[in-house]
């Protein structure tokens, strides 16, 4: 178990990040998540039985003192950092020419500058195990969307995938963007209901995550998107 490999995933209580965190603790890995409801995160490890290999640490992603505290404590803890997802994120479900401005500040910087303090953080203990990035975008990086600000910051992540990529290659560092279409998860909560049509399961997404943290050594998958059938854009 001291030699199985870490992961730090953002936003892991619940959704795509806690189905991630449950596919590598089965895998035997040892898992960090962090996240801003510490009862939520109490309740996720609860649910797990409280594995031994599971750290739950509250903090915001969009705050570098909280990501590099994090970072700082699963290496104390752990003693090696293998993987990090920046999976944190969330949508004001709005438009720029009629929606509410007060909640794309948050929006923004937990989409966009949360990712890229989770790069800057971790990437040295990155270098030292030759790991992998992972950031979770979206269908809405890479397909326009009338008004839609919650897309240009997935945009955002699109290029932030890539720009990474060609800096940390070089190190030894893979960088993987799974872009998701439609999935089943609180997302939708502040939406008031799911969207038409079949809707992807969050244990899909990561299985994704998972089979490209699997591939051989100097393999580097970098886009993946995945849409459910019948999901036309």
């Amino acid at each position: 178990m001291t030699d199985s490999q870490v992961a730090l995933i953002t936003g892991g209580g619940s959704g795509i990040g806690a189905a991630v965190a449950r596919r590598l603790l089965d895998a035997g890995q040892r898992v960090a998540v962090t996240g801003r409801g510490a009862g939520r995160l109490r309740g996720f490890a609860k649910e797990l039985g409280e594995p031994e290999g599971l750290l739950t640490l509250p903090g915001n992603a969009a705050v570098y003192d909280d990501v590099r505290s994090a970072v700082d404590t699963v290496l104390a803890e752990f003693g090696r950092l293998d993987t990090v997802v920046a999976n944190a994120g969330f949508a004001t479900h709005d438009s720029v020419a009629e929606g509410d401005p007060a909640g794309w500040t948050e929006m923004v910087l937990t989409n966009v500058l949360g990712p890229a303090l989770l790069v800057r953080a971790s990437i040295e203990a990155l270098k030292e195990t030759r790991g992998r990035i992972v950031l979770v975008g979206s269908v809405a990086g890479f397909v326009p969307g009338p008004g839609n600000l919650y897309g240009a910051t997935k945009w955002a992540v699109t290029g932030l995938a890539e720009n990474t990529r060609r800096q940390v290659t070089e190190w030894g560092v893979g960088v993987t963007l799974i872009a998701p279409g439609r999935v089943e998860t609180p997302f939708w909560d502040t939406y008031g209901s799911l969207p038409p049509g079949h809707l992807l399961t969050a244990d899909q997404i990561a299985d994704s995550v998972v089979w490209a943290l699997g591939q051989p050594a100097g393999v580097d998958v970098n886009t993946v998107v995945v849409r459910p059938v019948g999901q036309p854009n």
